[in-house]
């Protein structure tokens, strides 16, 4: 963001923390009819020297089912990026409700490996504010960098909808209210997720949204079930892939439909490679079995 001020955090903040915040200024909004103005804080958040707990990712690589590995996987570094990029959400001059909103999207380019013994320097941003058919729409901008240096090896752009939410002077966009047909592939993968799936991934990634934990916590925010976390399932995803997709690679998810805990979730992996050439793509799609529901899609794809 052009005019973008720093913001240097002396540690990573707490998530916990976070959502309490945001709890109490979604209960100030709600008395007072009131929201945070109609443009983006122009603050990039930064924490410098930023180390992964060797233990968390064990545990990490474990349940999304990425091999053990000295290098960082991208969801990972995404899990570890995310409470900086929630402490930009939770400013006072951020212009939507946090708690409820909707991960649209979700890119990441990883242009060099991170090994976990590296200390890292975290930035995190939004911009792009915007209309959508069903509310108000942003981008959050991650990015880590080797402490003390200037390449970006790792940047995650998500997008995050704010449902109902329209801000005055941001027109809606016009979204197409049906989505090309999806005819169900033969699965490659069979995915049988607990209950207990938000509460394992909110353990290994720090993120206890109320609506992944429980069924009580998450009707207390108007959903009947609990549900996954949506880069609980895209990570596992982008494991299923594989360690064909080397170290750099450019890794894109659209979510679709929620998928409500307990569940069974049936997973397509299409592999792109010229003849006697190097991988060039993996295209995913996971889906309801019993419905034929697309849940979500996306692609991993070698950096030109």
């Amino acid at each position: 963001m052009s005019g973008s001020q720093t913001v240097i955090l002396g540690e990573m903040p707490a998530l916990s923390k976070l959502y309490v915040n945001a709890a109490a200024a979604a209960a100030r909004r709600r008395v007072l009819g009131t929201h945070g103005g109609t443009e983006l804080p122009a603050y990039t958040h930064e924490v410098r020297g930023v180390k992964a707990d060797v233990a968390n990712l064990t545990a990490y690589q474990h349940l999304i089912g990425e091999s053990a590995s000295d290098v960082l996987p991208a969801g990972f570094i995404h899990a570890l990026a995310f409470p900086l990029a929630m402490s930009v959400l939770n400013r006072d001059d951020f212009p939507l409700p946090l708690l409820g909103m909707i991960h649209l999207s979700n890119t990441v380019v990883q242009s060099a490996p991170v090994l976990f013994t590296q200390a890292l320097d975290i930035r995190a941003r939004v911009q792009d504010l915007r209309g959508h058919r069903a509310g108000t729409q942003l981008d959050v901008v991650a990015e880590v960098r080797a402490a003390g240096q200037d390449a970006v090896r790792w940047r995650g752009v998500s997008t995050y909808l704010a449902k109902g939410v329209f801000l005055p002077g941001i027109d809606k966009t016009s979204v197409p209210l049906t989505l090309p047909p999806f005819s169900v592939p033969d699965p490659t993968a069979l995915w049988q997720l607990g209950v207990d799936t938000g509460r394992a991934y909110a353990a290994v990634s720090g993120d206890f949204n109320p609506i992944h934990l429980s069924v009580l916590t998450a009707k207390a925010l108007g959903q009947r079930r609990s549900l996954a976390h949506g880069m609980y399932l895209a990570s596992r995803a982008l494991a299923d892939v594989g360690a064909v997709r080397g170290d750099s690679f450019r890794w894109d998810v659209a979510f679709e439909a929620p998928v409500f805990l307990p569940a069974r979730v049936a997973l397509d992996i299409s592999t792109v490679q010229a003849d006697g050439g190097p991988w060039q793509r993996s295209d995913y799609v996971a889906w309801n079995p019993l419905s034929g529901r697309r849940h979500f899609s996306g692609s991993v794809a070698a950096l030109p």
